[in-house]
């Protein structure tokens, strides 16, 4: 049995380390502006997609060449400030979930085709030490905990 092998890559440990060393410096550069919030708190938000920004952008376009129309309530100066920021952000969140998707899909993959591989190797050991191939034996032993299925268990109120 052969495997389709689709990534035939190595990262060298050099390029991981300038990776991380320089996502990290971006995230220390952007940490003192960055907010975090509960899924609660997200879900609470009016979220800005591709339509609202250019309403967004529209309705800062009249505010300042319109500004006697803005509400007394309405604290301008911020809505400026926020606006900015949510444009400024979004291009690098856009990079940061493209390299995350990318990042993911071939650490599946890897991960998916390693698998596989350990797989055909488990199989060729346990045939090996069912005929008897002594040194086989406790390779399998080992092995045979981690390639052993459990028996499927419905949660409950599931039935099978």
């Amino acid at each position: 049995m052969s495997i389709n092998n689709q990534l035939s890559i190595e990262i060298p440990a050099s390029v991981i380390a300038e990776v991380s060393q320089k996502l990290q410096e971006c995230k220390t550069a952007l940490a003192p502006y960055l907010m975090a919030l509960t899924v609660e708190q997200k879900q609470s938000l009016f979220k800005m997609g591709d339509k609202t920004v250019a309403t967004v952008q529209k309705v800062k376009s009249y505010l300042d060449t319109n500004p006697e129309f803005a509400p007394a309530y309405m604290d301008v100066t911020e809505f400026a400030k926020d606006e900015a920021v949510a444009v400024s952000l979004d291009p690098l969140q856009n990079l940061a979930s493209q390299l995350a998707s990318d990042l993911s899909d071939t650490a599946t993959l890897a991960g998916s085709e390693a698998l596989v591989a350990a797989m055909l190797y488990y199989g060729s050991v346990k045939e090996a030490a069912s005929k008897g191939v002594a040194t086989a034996g406790p390779v399998y032993e080992d092995l045979k905990t981690r390639f052993s299925r459990k028996p499927y268990k419905p949660r409950i109120g599931e039935t099978q």
